[in-house]
């Protein structure tokens, strides 16, 4: 039997979102780290204001799934599962290449803390929009 519950939906939303920001916070001191060890003479990633409005706007969309699975309507799940999808595809592409970049313990870092769970949230979604 399928669960219908709202708030284990949205739960399943928030793990991996969290596992977005902390992907994110560890990639960045993942930088630092190498930038400090090759003794500043690594080039630095700047960002312009375009970029950091993208990266704000992409992380901040990662709230928006959770809160579309206590809207419980038809549009809201399906919103949701897709929006969902695509977070979670192109998270796993970003994290994937620059983890080849900047080191492969983050690759496994986001596999494990964004695609896994994320994953989870599609299959939990999918199944919520088939039982309704």
């Amino acid at each position: 039997m399928i669960d219908n519950n709202p708030v284990k939906l949205a739960v399943a939303w928030i793990i991996p979102a969290v596992g977005a920001a902390l992907f994110v916070t560890i990639q960045c001191f993942s930088f630092l780290n190498g930038y400090v060890a090759s003794g500043g003479t690594m080039e630095a990633i700047t960002f312009d204001a375009a970029a950091l409005w993208g990266v704000s706007i992409f992380y901040g969309a990662w709230a928006l799934p959770p809160l579309l699975a206590f809207a419980a309507t038809r549009a809201a799940d399906w919103a949701m599962l897709v929006l969902g999808g695509l977070l979670v595809i192109m998270s796993t592409l970003a994290g994937v290449a620059d983890g080849l970049r900047d080191g492969s313990h983050l690759v496994g870092l986001e596999l494990l803390a964004v695609t896994l769970p994320g994953m989870v949230a599609l299959i939990m979604s999918w199944r919520h929009i088939r039982s309704n």
